[in-house]
C-alpha cells in the first residue's frame, strides 16, 4: 500500500503541479507572439477538453492492461507537448501542442488512472482517505511547482522554461514502476461484467449523473481561477509576485483541504461534504468580489479557495467506487472527469472570450458563483450505496 501511495502521490505532484502553473505563461506568451488572451485561453480550453475526452479511454486501458503502460505513454506525450509549445508560431500550432498533446497526455498521468490502482489495492474502509492523500499530493505539487515555474520563466525565459519542464515530466516514467499491477488484478479478476454493461449501468444511475453534473461546475471554477487569476490581478495593478503567491497559497491550503475531505469522507456522508464545498466556493467568490481588493484580501481568498480547490476529487471518486465497485473505476472516473473538463473548457475559454469582448472578468466570476449554488443543490440527492446487481461485478 505504501508503495502505491508514494509513487501515485509523486506522479500526481508532477503532473498536476506543472499543469497548475500554465496561467503564469499567459502574458509572456501572448505578449511575445502578439496574440490575444482568447488565443491562449482557447488552447488551454482545448487542453482540458482533450484531457476529458481521452480520460475514459485511458482509464479503460489502465483497467484492462494496468496503469504502468498508460503512465509511461502519458509522460512521453506530456514532454512532447511541453517541448513543442515554444515552437508554435501561430494559434493553431499552439493549440495542437498545449491543447491536444498536453491534454491527451494528462489523461494518462493524473487522477483517473492513479485512483484506479488505489481503488484496487486499498481496502474500502481506507479508500476515501487514500484518495485524499493523493489529491493532497497534487495540491502540494501546485504549491511546490508554481514558484519553480515562476523562477524558471524569470531566469531562463518562457520558452526555455518549457523545455526544462519537458525534461522534468519524464520522471513520471520510472515512478510508474511503483504502480505496476498484474493484468488479472487490473482487469478485475474473474468478474464477468463487460464494459458495455458497466457503462449502461452507470449512465442509467441517477446518482452517477448528478455527480457528473456537479463535477462540471468544479472544472469551470478551478480552471477559470487558475488560468485567469494572475491576469486579473495584474490588470488591477498588482505585482506578478502577488499572483504567484496567490496560486501557491491555493496549492498549499489545498493540501490540507483535500486530505481533510478524504478523511471526513470516511465518517460523514460525502454528498453533504460535496454540497458544502460548492456552496462555500460561491460564498468565497462573492466576498472576494464585493470586498476591497488588497494583497491581504487576495491571500485570504486564495487560502479559502485552496481549502475547497480539489477537495471534491477524493469525495467524488470515492462515491463512484462505493456505488459501482473498482473493476472499472478508472474508466467511470474518466467519464465523470469528462464532465469536469467540459466545464474547464468553458471556464478558461469564456474567461478569455468575455474579457476580450468586455474588458472585464466580472461576468465569468458571477457565472462561477451561480454554478456553485447549482452544484451544491444537485449533490444533495446522491445515494451512497452499492448498486444492486443479480451477480456482483465489482469488488
Amino acid at each position: 500500500m505504501s508503495q502505491v501511495l508514494l509513487c501515485g502521490a509523486m506522479i500526481v505532484t508532477l503532473s498536476m503541479g506543472i499543469r497548475h502553473g500554465f496561467g503564469l505563461w499567459l502574458q509572456p506568451i501572448t505578449m511575445a507572439r502578439g496574440w490575444s488572451r482568447e488565443t491562449f485561453a482557447f488552447a488551454l480550453a482545448v487542453q482540458n477538453l482533450a484531457w476529458g475526452i481521452a480520460g475514459p479511454i485511458a482509464g479503460a486501458l489502465a483497467d484492462r492492461f494496468g496503469a504502468y503502460r498508460v503512465l509511461v505513454a502519458g509522460a512521453l506525450l506530456y514532454a512532447a507537448g511541453l517541448a513543442t509549445m515554444p515552437l508554435a508560431a501561430n494559434g493553431a500550432a499552439f493549440t495542437g501542442a498545449a491543447g491536444l498533446l498536453v491534454g491527451i497526455a494528462q489523461s494518462g498521468v493524473t487522477y483517473a488512472v492513479v485512483y484506479g490502482v488505489i481503488g484496487r489495492n486499498i481496502a474500502p474502509q481506507r479508500r476515501s482517505w487514500a484518495m485524499g492523500v493523493t489529491a493532497a499530493a497534487g495540491s502540494f505539487g501546485q504549491f511546490l511547482m508554481l514558484p519553480v515555474e515562476s523562477a524558471l520563466i524569470s531566469r531562463l525565459g518562457w520558452d526555455q522554461a518549457l523545455y526544462a519542464l519537458a525534461l522534468l515530466v519524464l520522471v513520471i516514467a520510472p515512478l510508474a514502476l511503483g504502480l505496476r499491477e498484474p493484468v488479472r488484478a487490473a482487469a478485475g479478476g474473474a468478474s464477468t461484467q463487460g464494459i458495455g454493461a458497466a457503462l449502461r449501468e452507470a449512465f442509467g444511475d441517477r446518482s452517477f449523473n448528478l455527480l457528473t453534473a456537479g463535477y462540471f461546475v468544479c472544472g469551470f471554477q478551478v480552471v477559470f481561477i487558475g488560468v485567469h487569476l494572475p491576469s486579473y490581478l495584474k490588470d488591477r495593478g498588482f505585482d506578478p509576485q502577488v499572483a504567484t503567491m496567490a496560486l501557491a497559497l491555493i496549492g498549499l491550503f489545498n493540501v490540507f483541504g483535500t486530505y481533510a475531505a478524504g478523511a471526513l469522507g470516511q465518517r460523514w456522508p460525502k454528498r453533504y461534504l460535496l454540497s458544502t464545498i460548492y456552496a462555500a466556493r460561491s460564498l468565497a467568490i462573492v466576498l472576494f468580489l464585493l470586498l476591497p481588493l488588497t494583497s491581504t484580501s487576495i491571500y485570504v481568498f486564495s487560502a479559502a479557495m485552496g481549502l475547497l480547490w480539489l477537495s471534491t476529487v477524493p469525495l467524488t471518486n470515492a462515491v463512484v467506487a462505493q456505488i459501482f465497485g473498482v473493476q472499472y473505476l478508472s474508466m467511470l472516473s474518466g467519464f465523470v472527469f469528462l464532465s469536469h473538463q467540459v466545464g474547464s473548457f468553458l471556464g478558461v475559454w469564456l474567461g478569455g472570450k468575455l474579457f476580450d469582448a468586455t474588458g472585464s472578468y466580472d461576468v465569468v466570476w458571477w457565472i462561477a458563483v451561480a454554478l456553485g449554488v447549482f452544484a451544491a443543490l444537485i449533490n444533495l440527492p446522491v445515494r451512497e450505496v452499492p448498486i444492486a446487481r443479480p451477480l456482483a461485478a465489482a469488488a
